[in-house]
């Protein structure tokens, strides 16, 4: 009976390891299926800034989650610029409240608008290839509603206010900010603006968003980020006019209204005022 047993256990434990190898092979590391996983793991946990490097593993080649990433990957850019910059604002507030020691405050402004820079170059690059390869009438959100929360974190105003903060909790603002650009993005390019709960509803089922509204989301993200490179910020007139002229080519794409007139003409407006453009 001990042998018959043990026979039996032997052979479910074969069965087993045959119906193992018979299903579907995890996707190997460095593949666009495995960075897509990923990314979406990575995003779940709020983590934006590994989810947007893995996104853009994913959109340096054609491949079938391409499309995809690249409207991710303007969302989050968007919102990742907009949050280091604010981020990056309030540090510089609070260097000029402390006078007896600004130091750490320029070192926080210098660190975070670098990221930011990054993010908004990121937000050109992409959208350019989105307005070549992507024309669907709608833009499908291939994600999942942000963590993060609308209301500026209270230790914000702390800082702009010229408080020195301990490291772990400037970590976590600058998380906390980061989440909330990037939910303020989110709300942006489904065309409901500063409005967290009619996002989430749209959450609720697949996300389809009409194209020129997303688009027009990223035309202001782009207005909006080239101040980041303005002279009493990082002094970059080159860059200032690479966002301002790639949120008219955005706008371009799209059919006139009377929103995008009104920011066309505020980008042109702003152009003529660069140095050297």
């Amino acid at each position: 009976m001990q042998s018959q047993s043990l026979f039996t256990g032997a052979l479910l434990l074969a069965l087993g390891a045959t119906s193992c190898s018979t299903g579907p092979a995890p996707p190997k590391p460095g593949t666009p299926a495995f960075n897509w996983a990923a990314a979406k793991e990575n995003y779940r946990a709020g983590d934006f800034q590994k989810t947007d490097a893995t996104l853009v593993d994913i959109i340096r080649t054609e491949n079938e989650f391409s499309a995809r990433a690249r409207a991710w990957d303007m969302v989050l850019s968007a919102g990742l610029a907009q949050g280091f910059s604010q981020l990056a604002d309030s540090y510089e507030a609070g260097g000029r409240a402390n006078r007896a020691n600004p130091a750490p405050f320029h070192k926080q402004v210098t660190a975070l608008r670098s990221y930011a820079s990054a993010a908004a170059i990121e937000l050109v690059e992409t959208s350019r290839a989105f307005l070549e390869k992507d024309k669907d009438p709608n833009v499908l959100l291939a994600f999942e509603y942000p963590r993060g929360a609308a209301a500026e974190p209270g230790s914000l105003k702390r800082v702009a206010g010229g408080i020195v903060i301990l490291d772990a909790e400037g970590d976590t603002l600058q998380t906390a900010m980061l989440q909330r650009g990037v939910l303020l993005s989110v709300c942006r390019a489904v065309g409901a603006a500063d409005d967290p709960a009619k996002t989430l509803e749209k959450f609720k089922g697949e996300v389809l968003v009409p194209r020129d509204v997303f688009l027009l989301a990223a035309a202001r993200a782009l207005q909006e980020e080239s101040e980041l490179f303005t002279a009493n910020k990082l002094d970059q007139p080159t860059r200032q006019k690479l966002l301002c002229q790639q949120a008219l080519d955005v706008l371009h794409a799209i059919p006139e209204t009377k929103e995008t007139k009104a920011l066309t003409t505020k980008i042109q407006t702003t152009m003529k005022k660069i140095r050297g453009a």
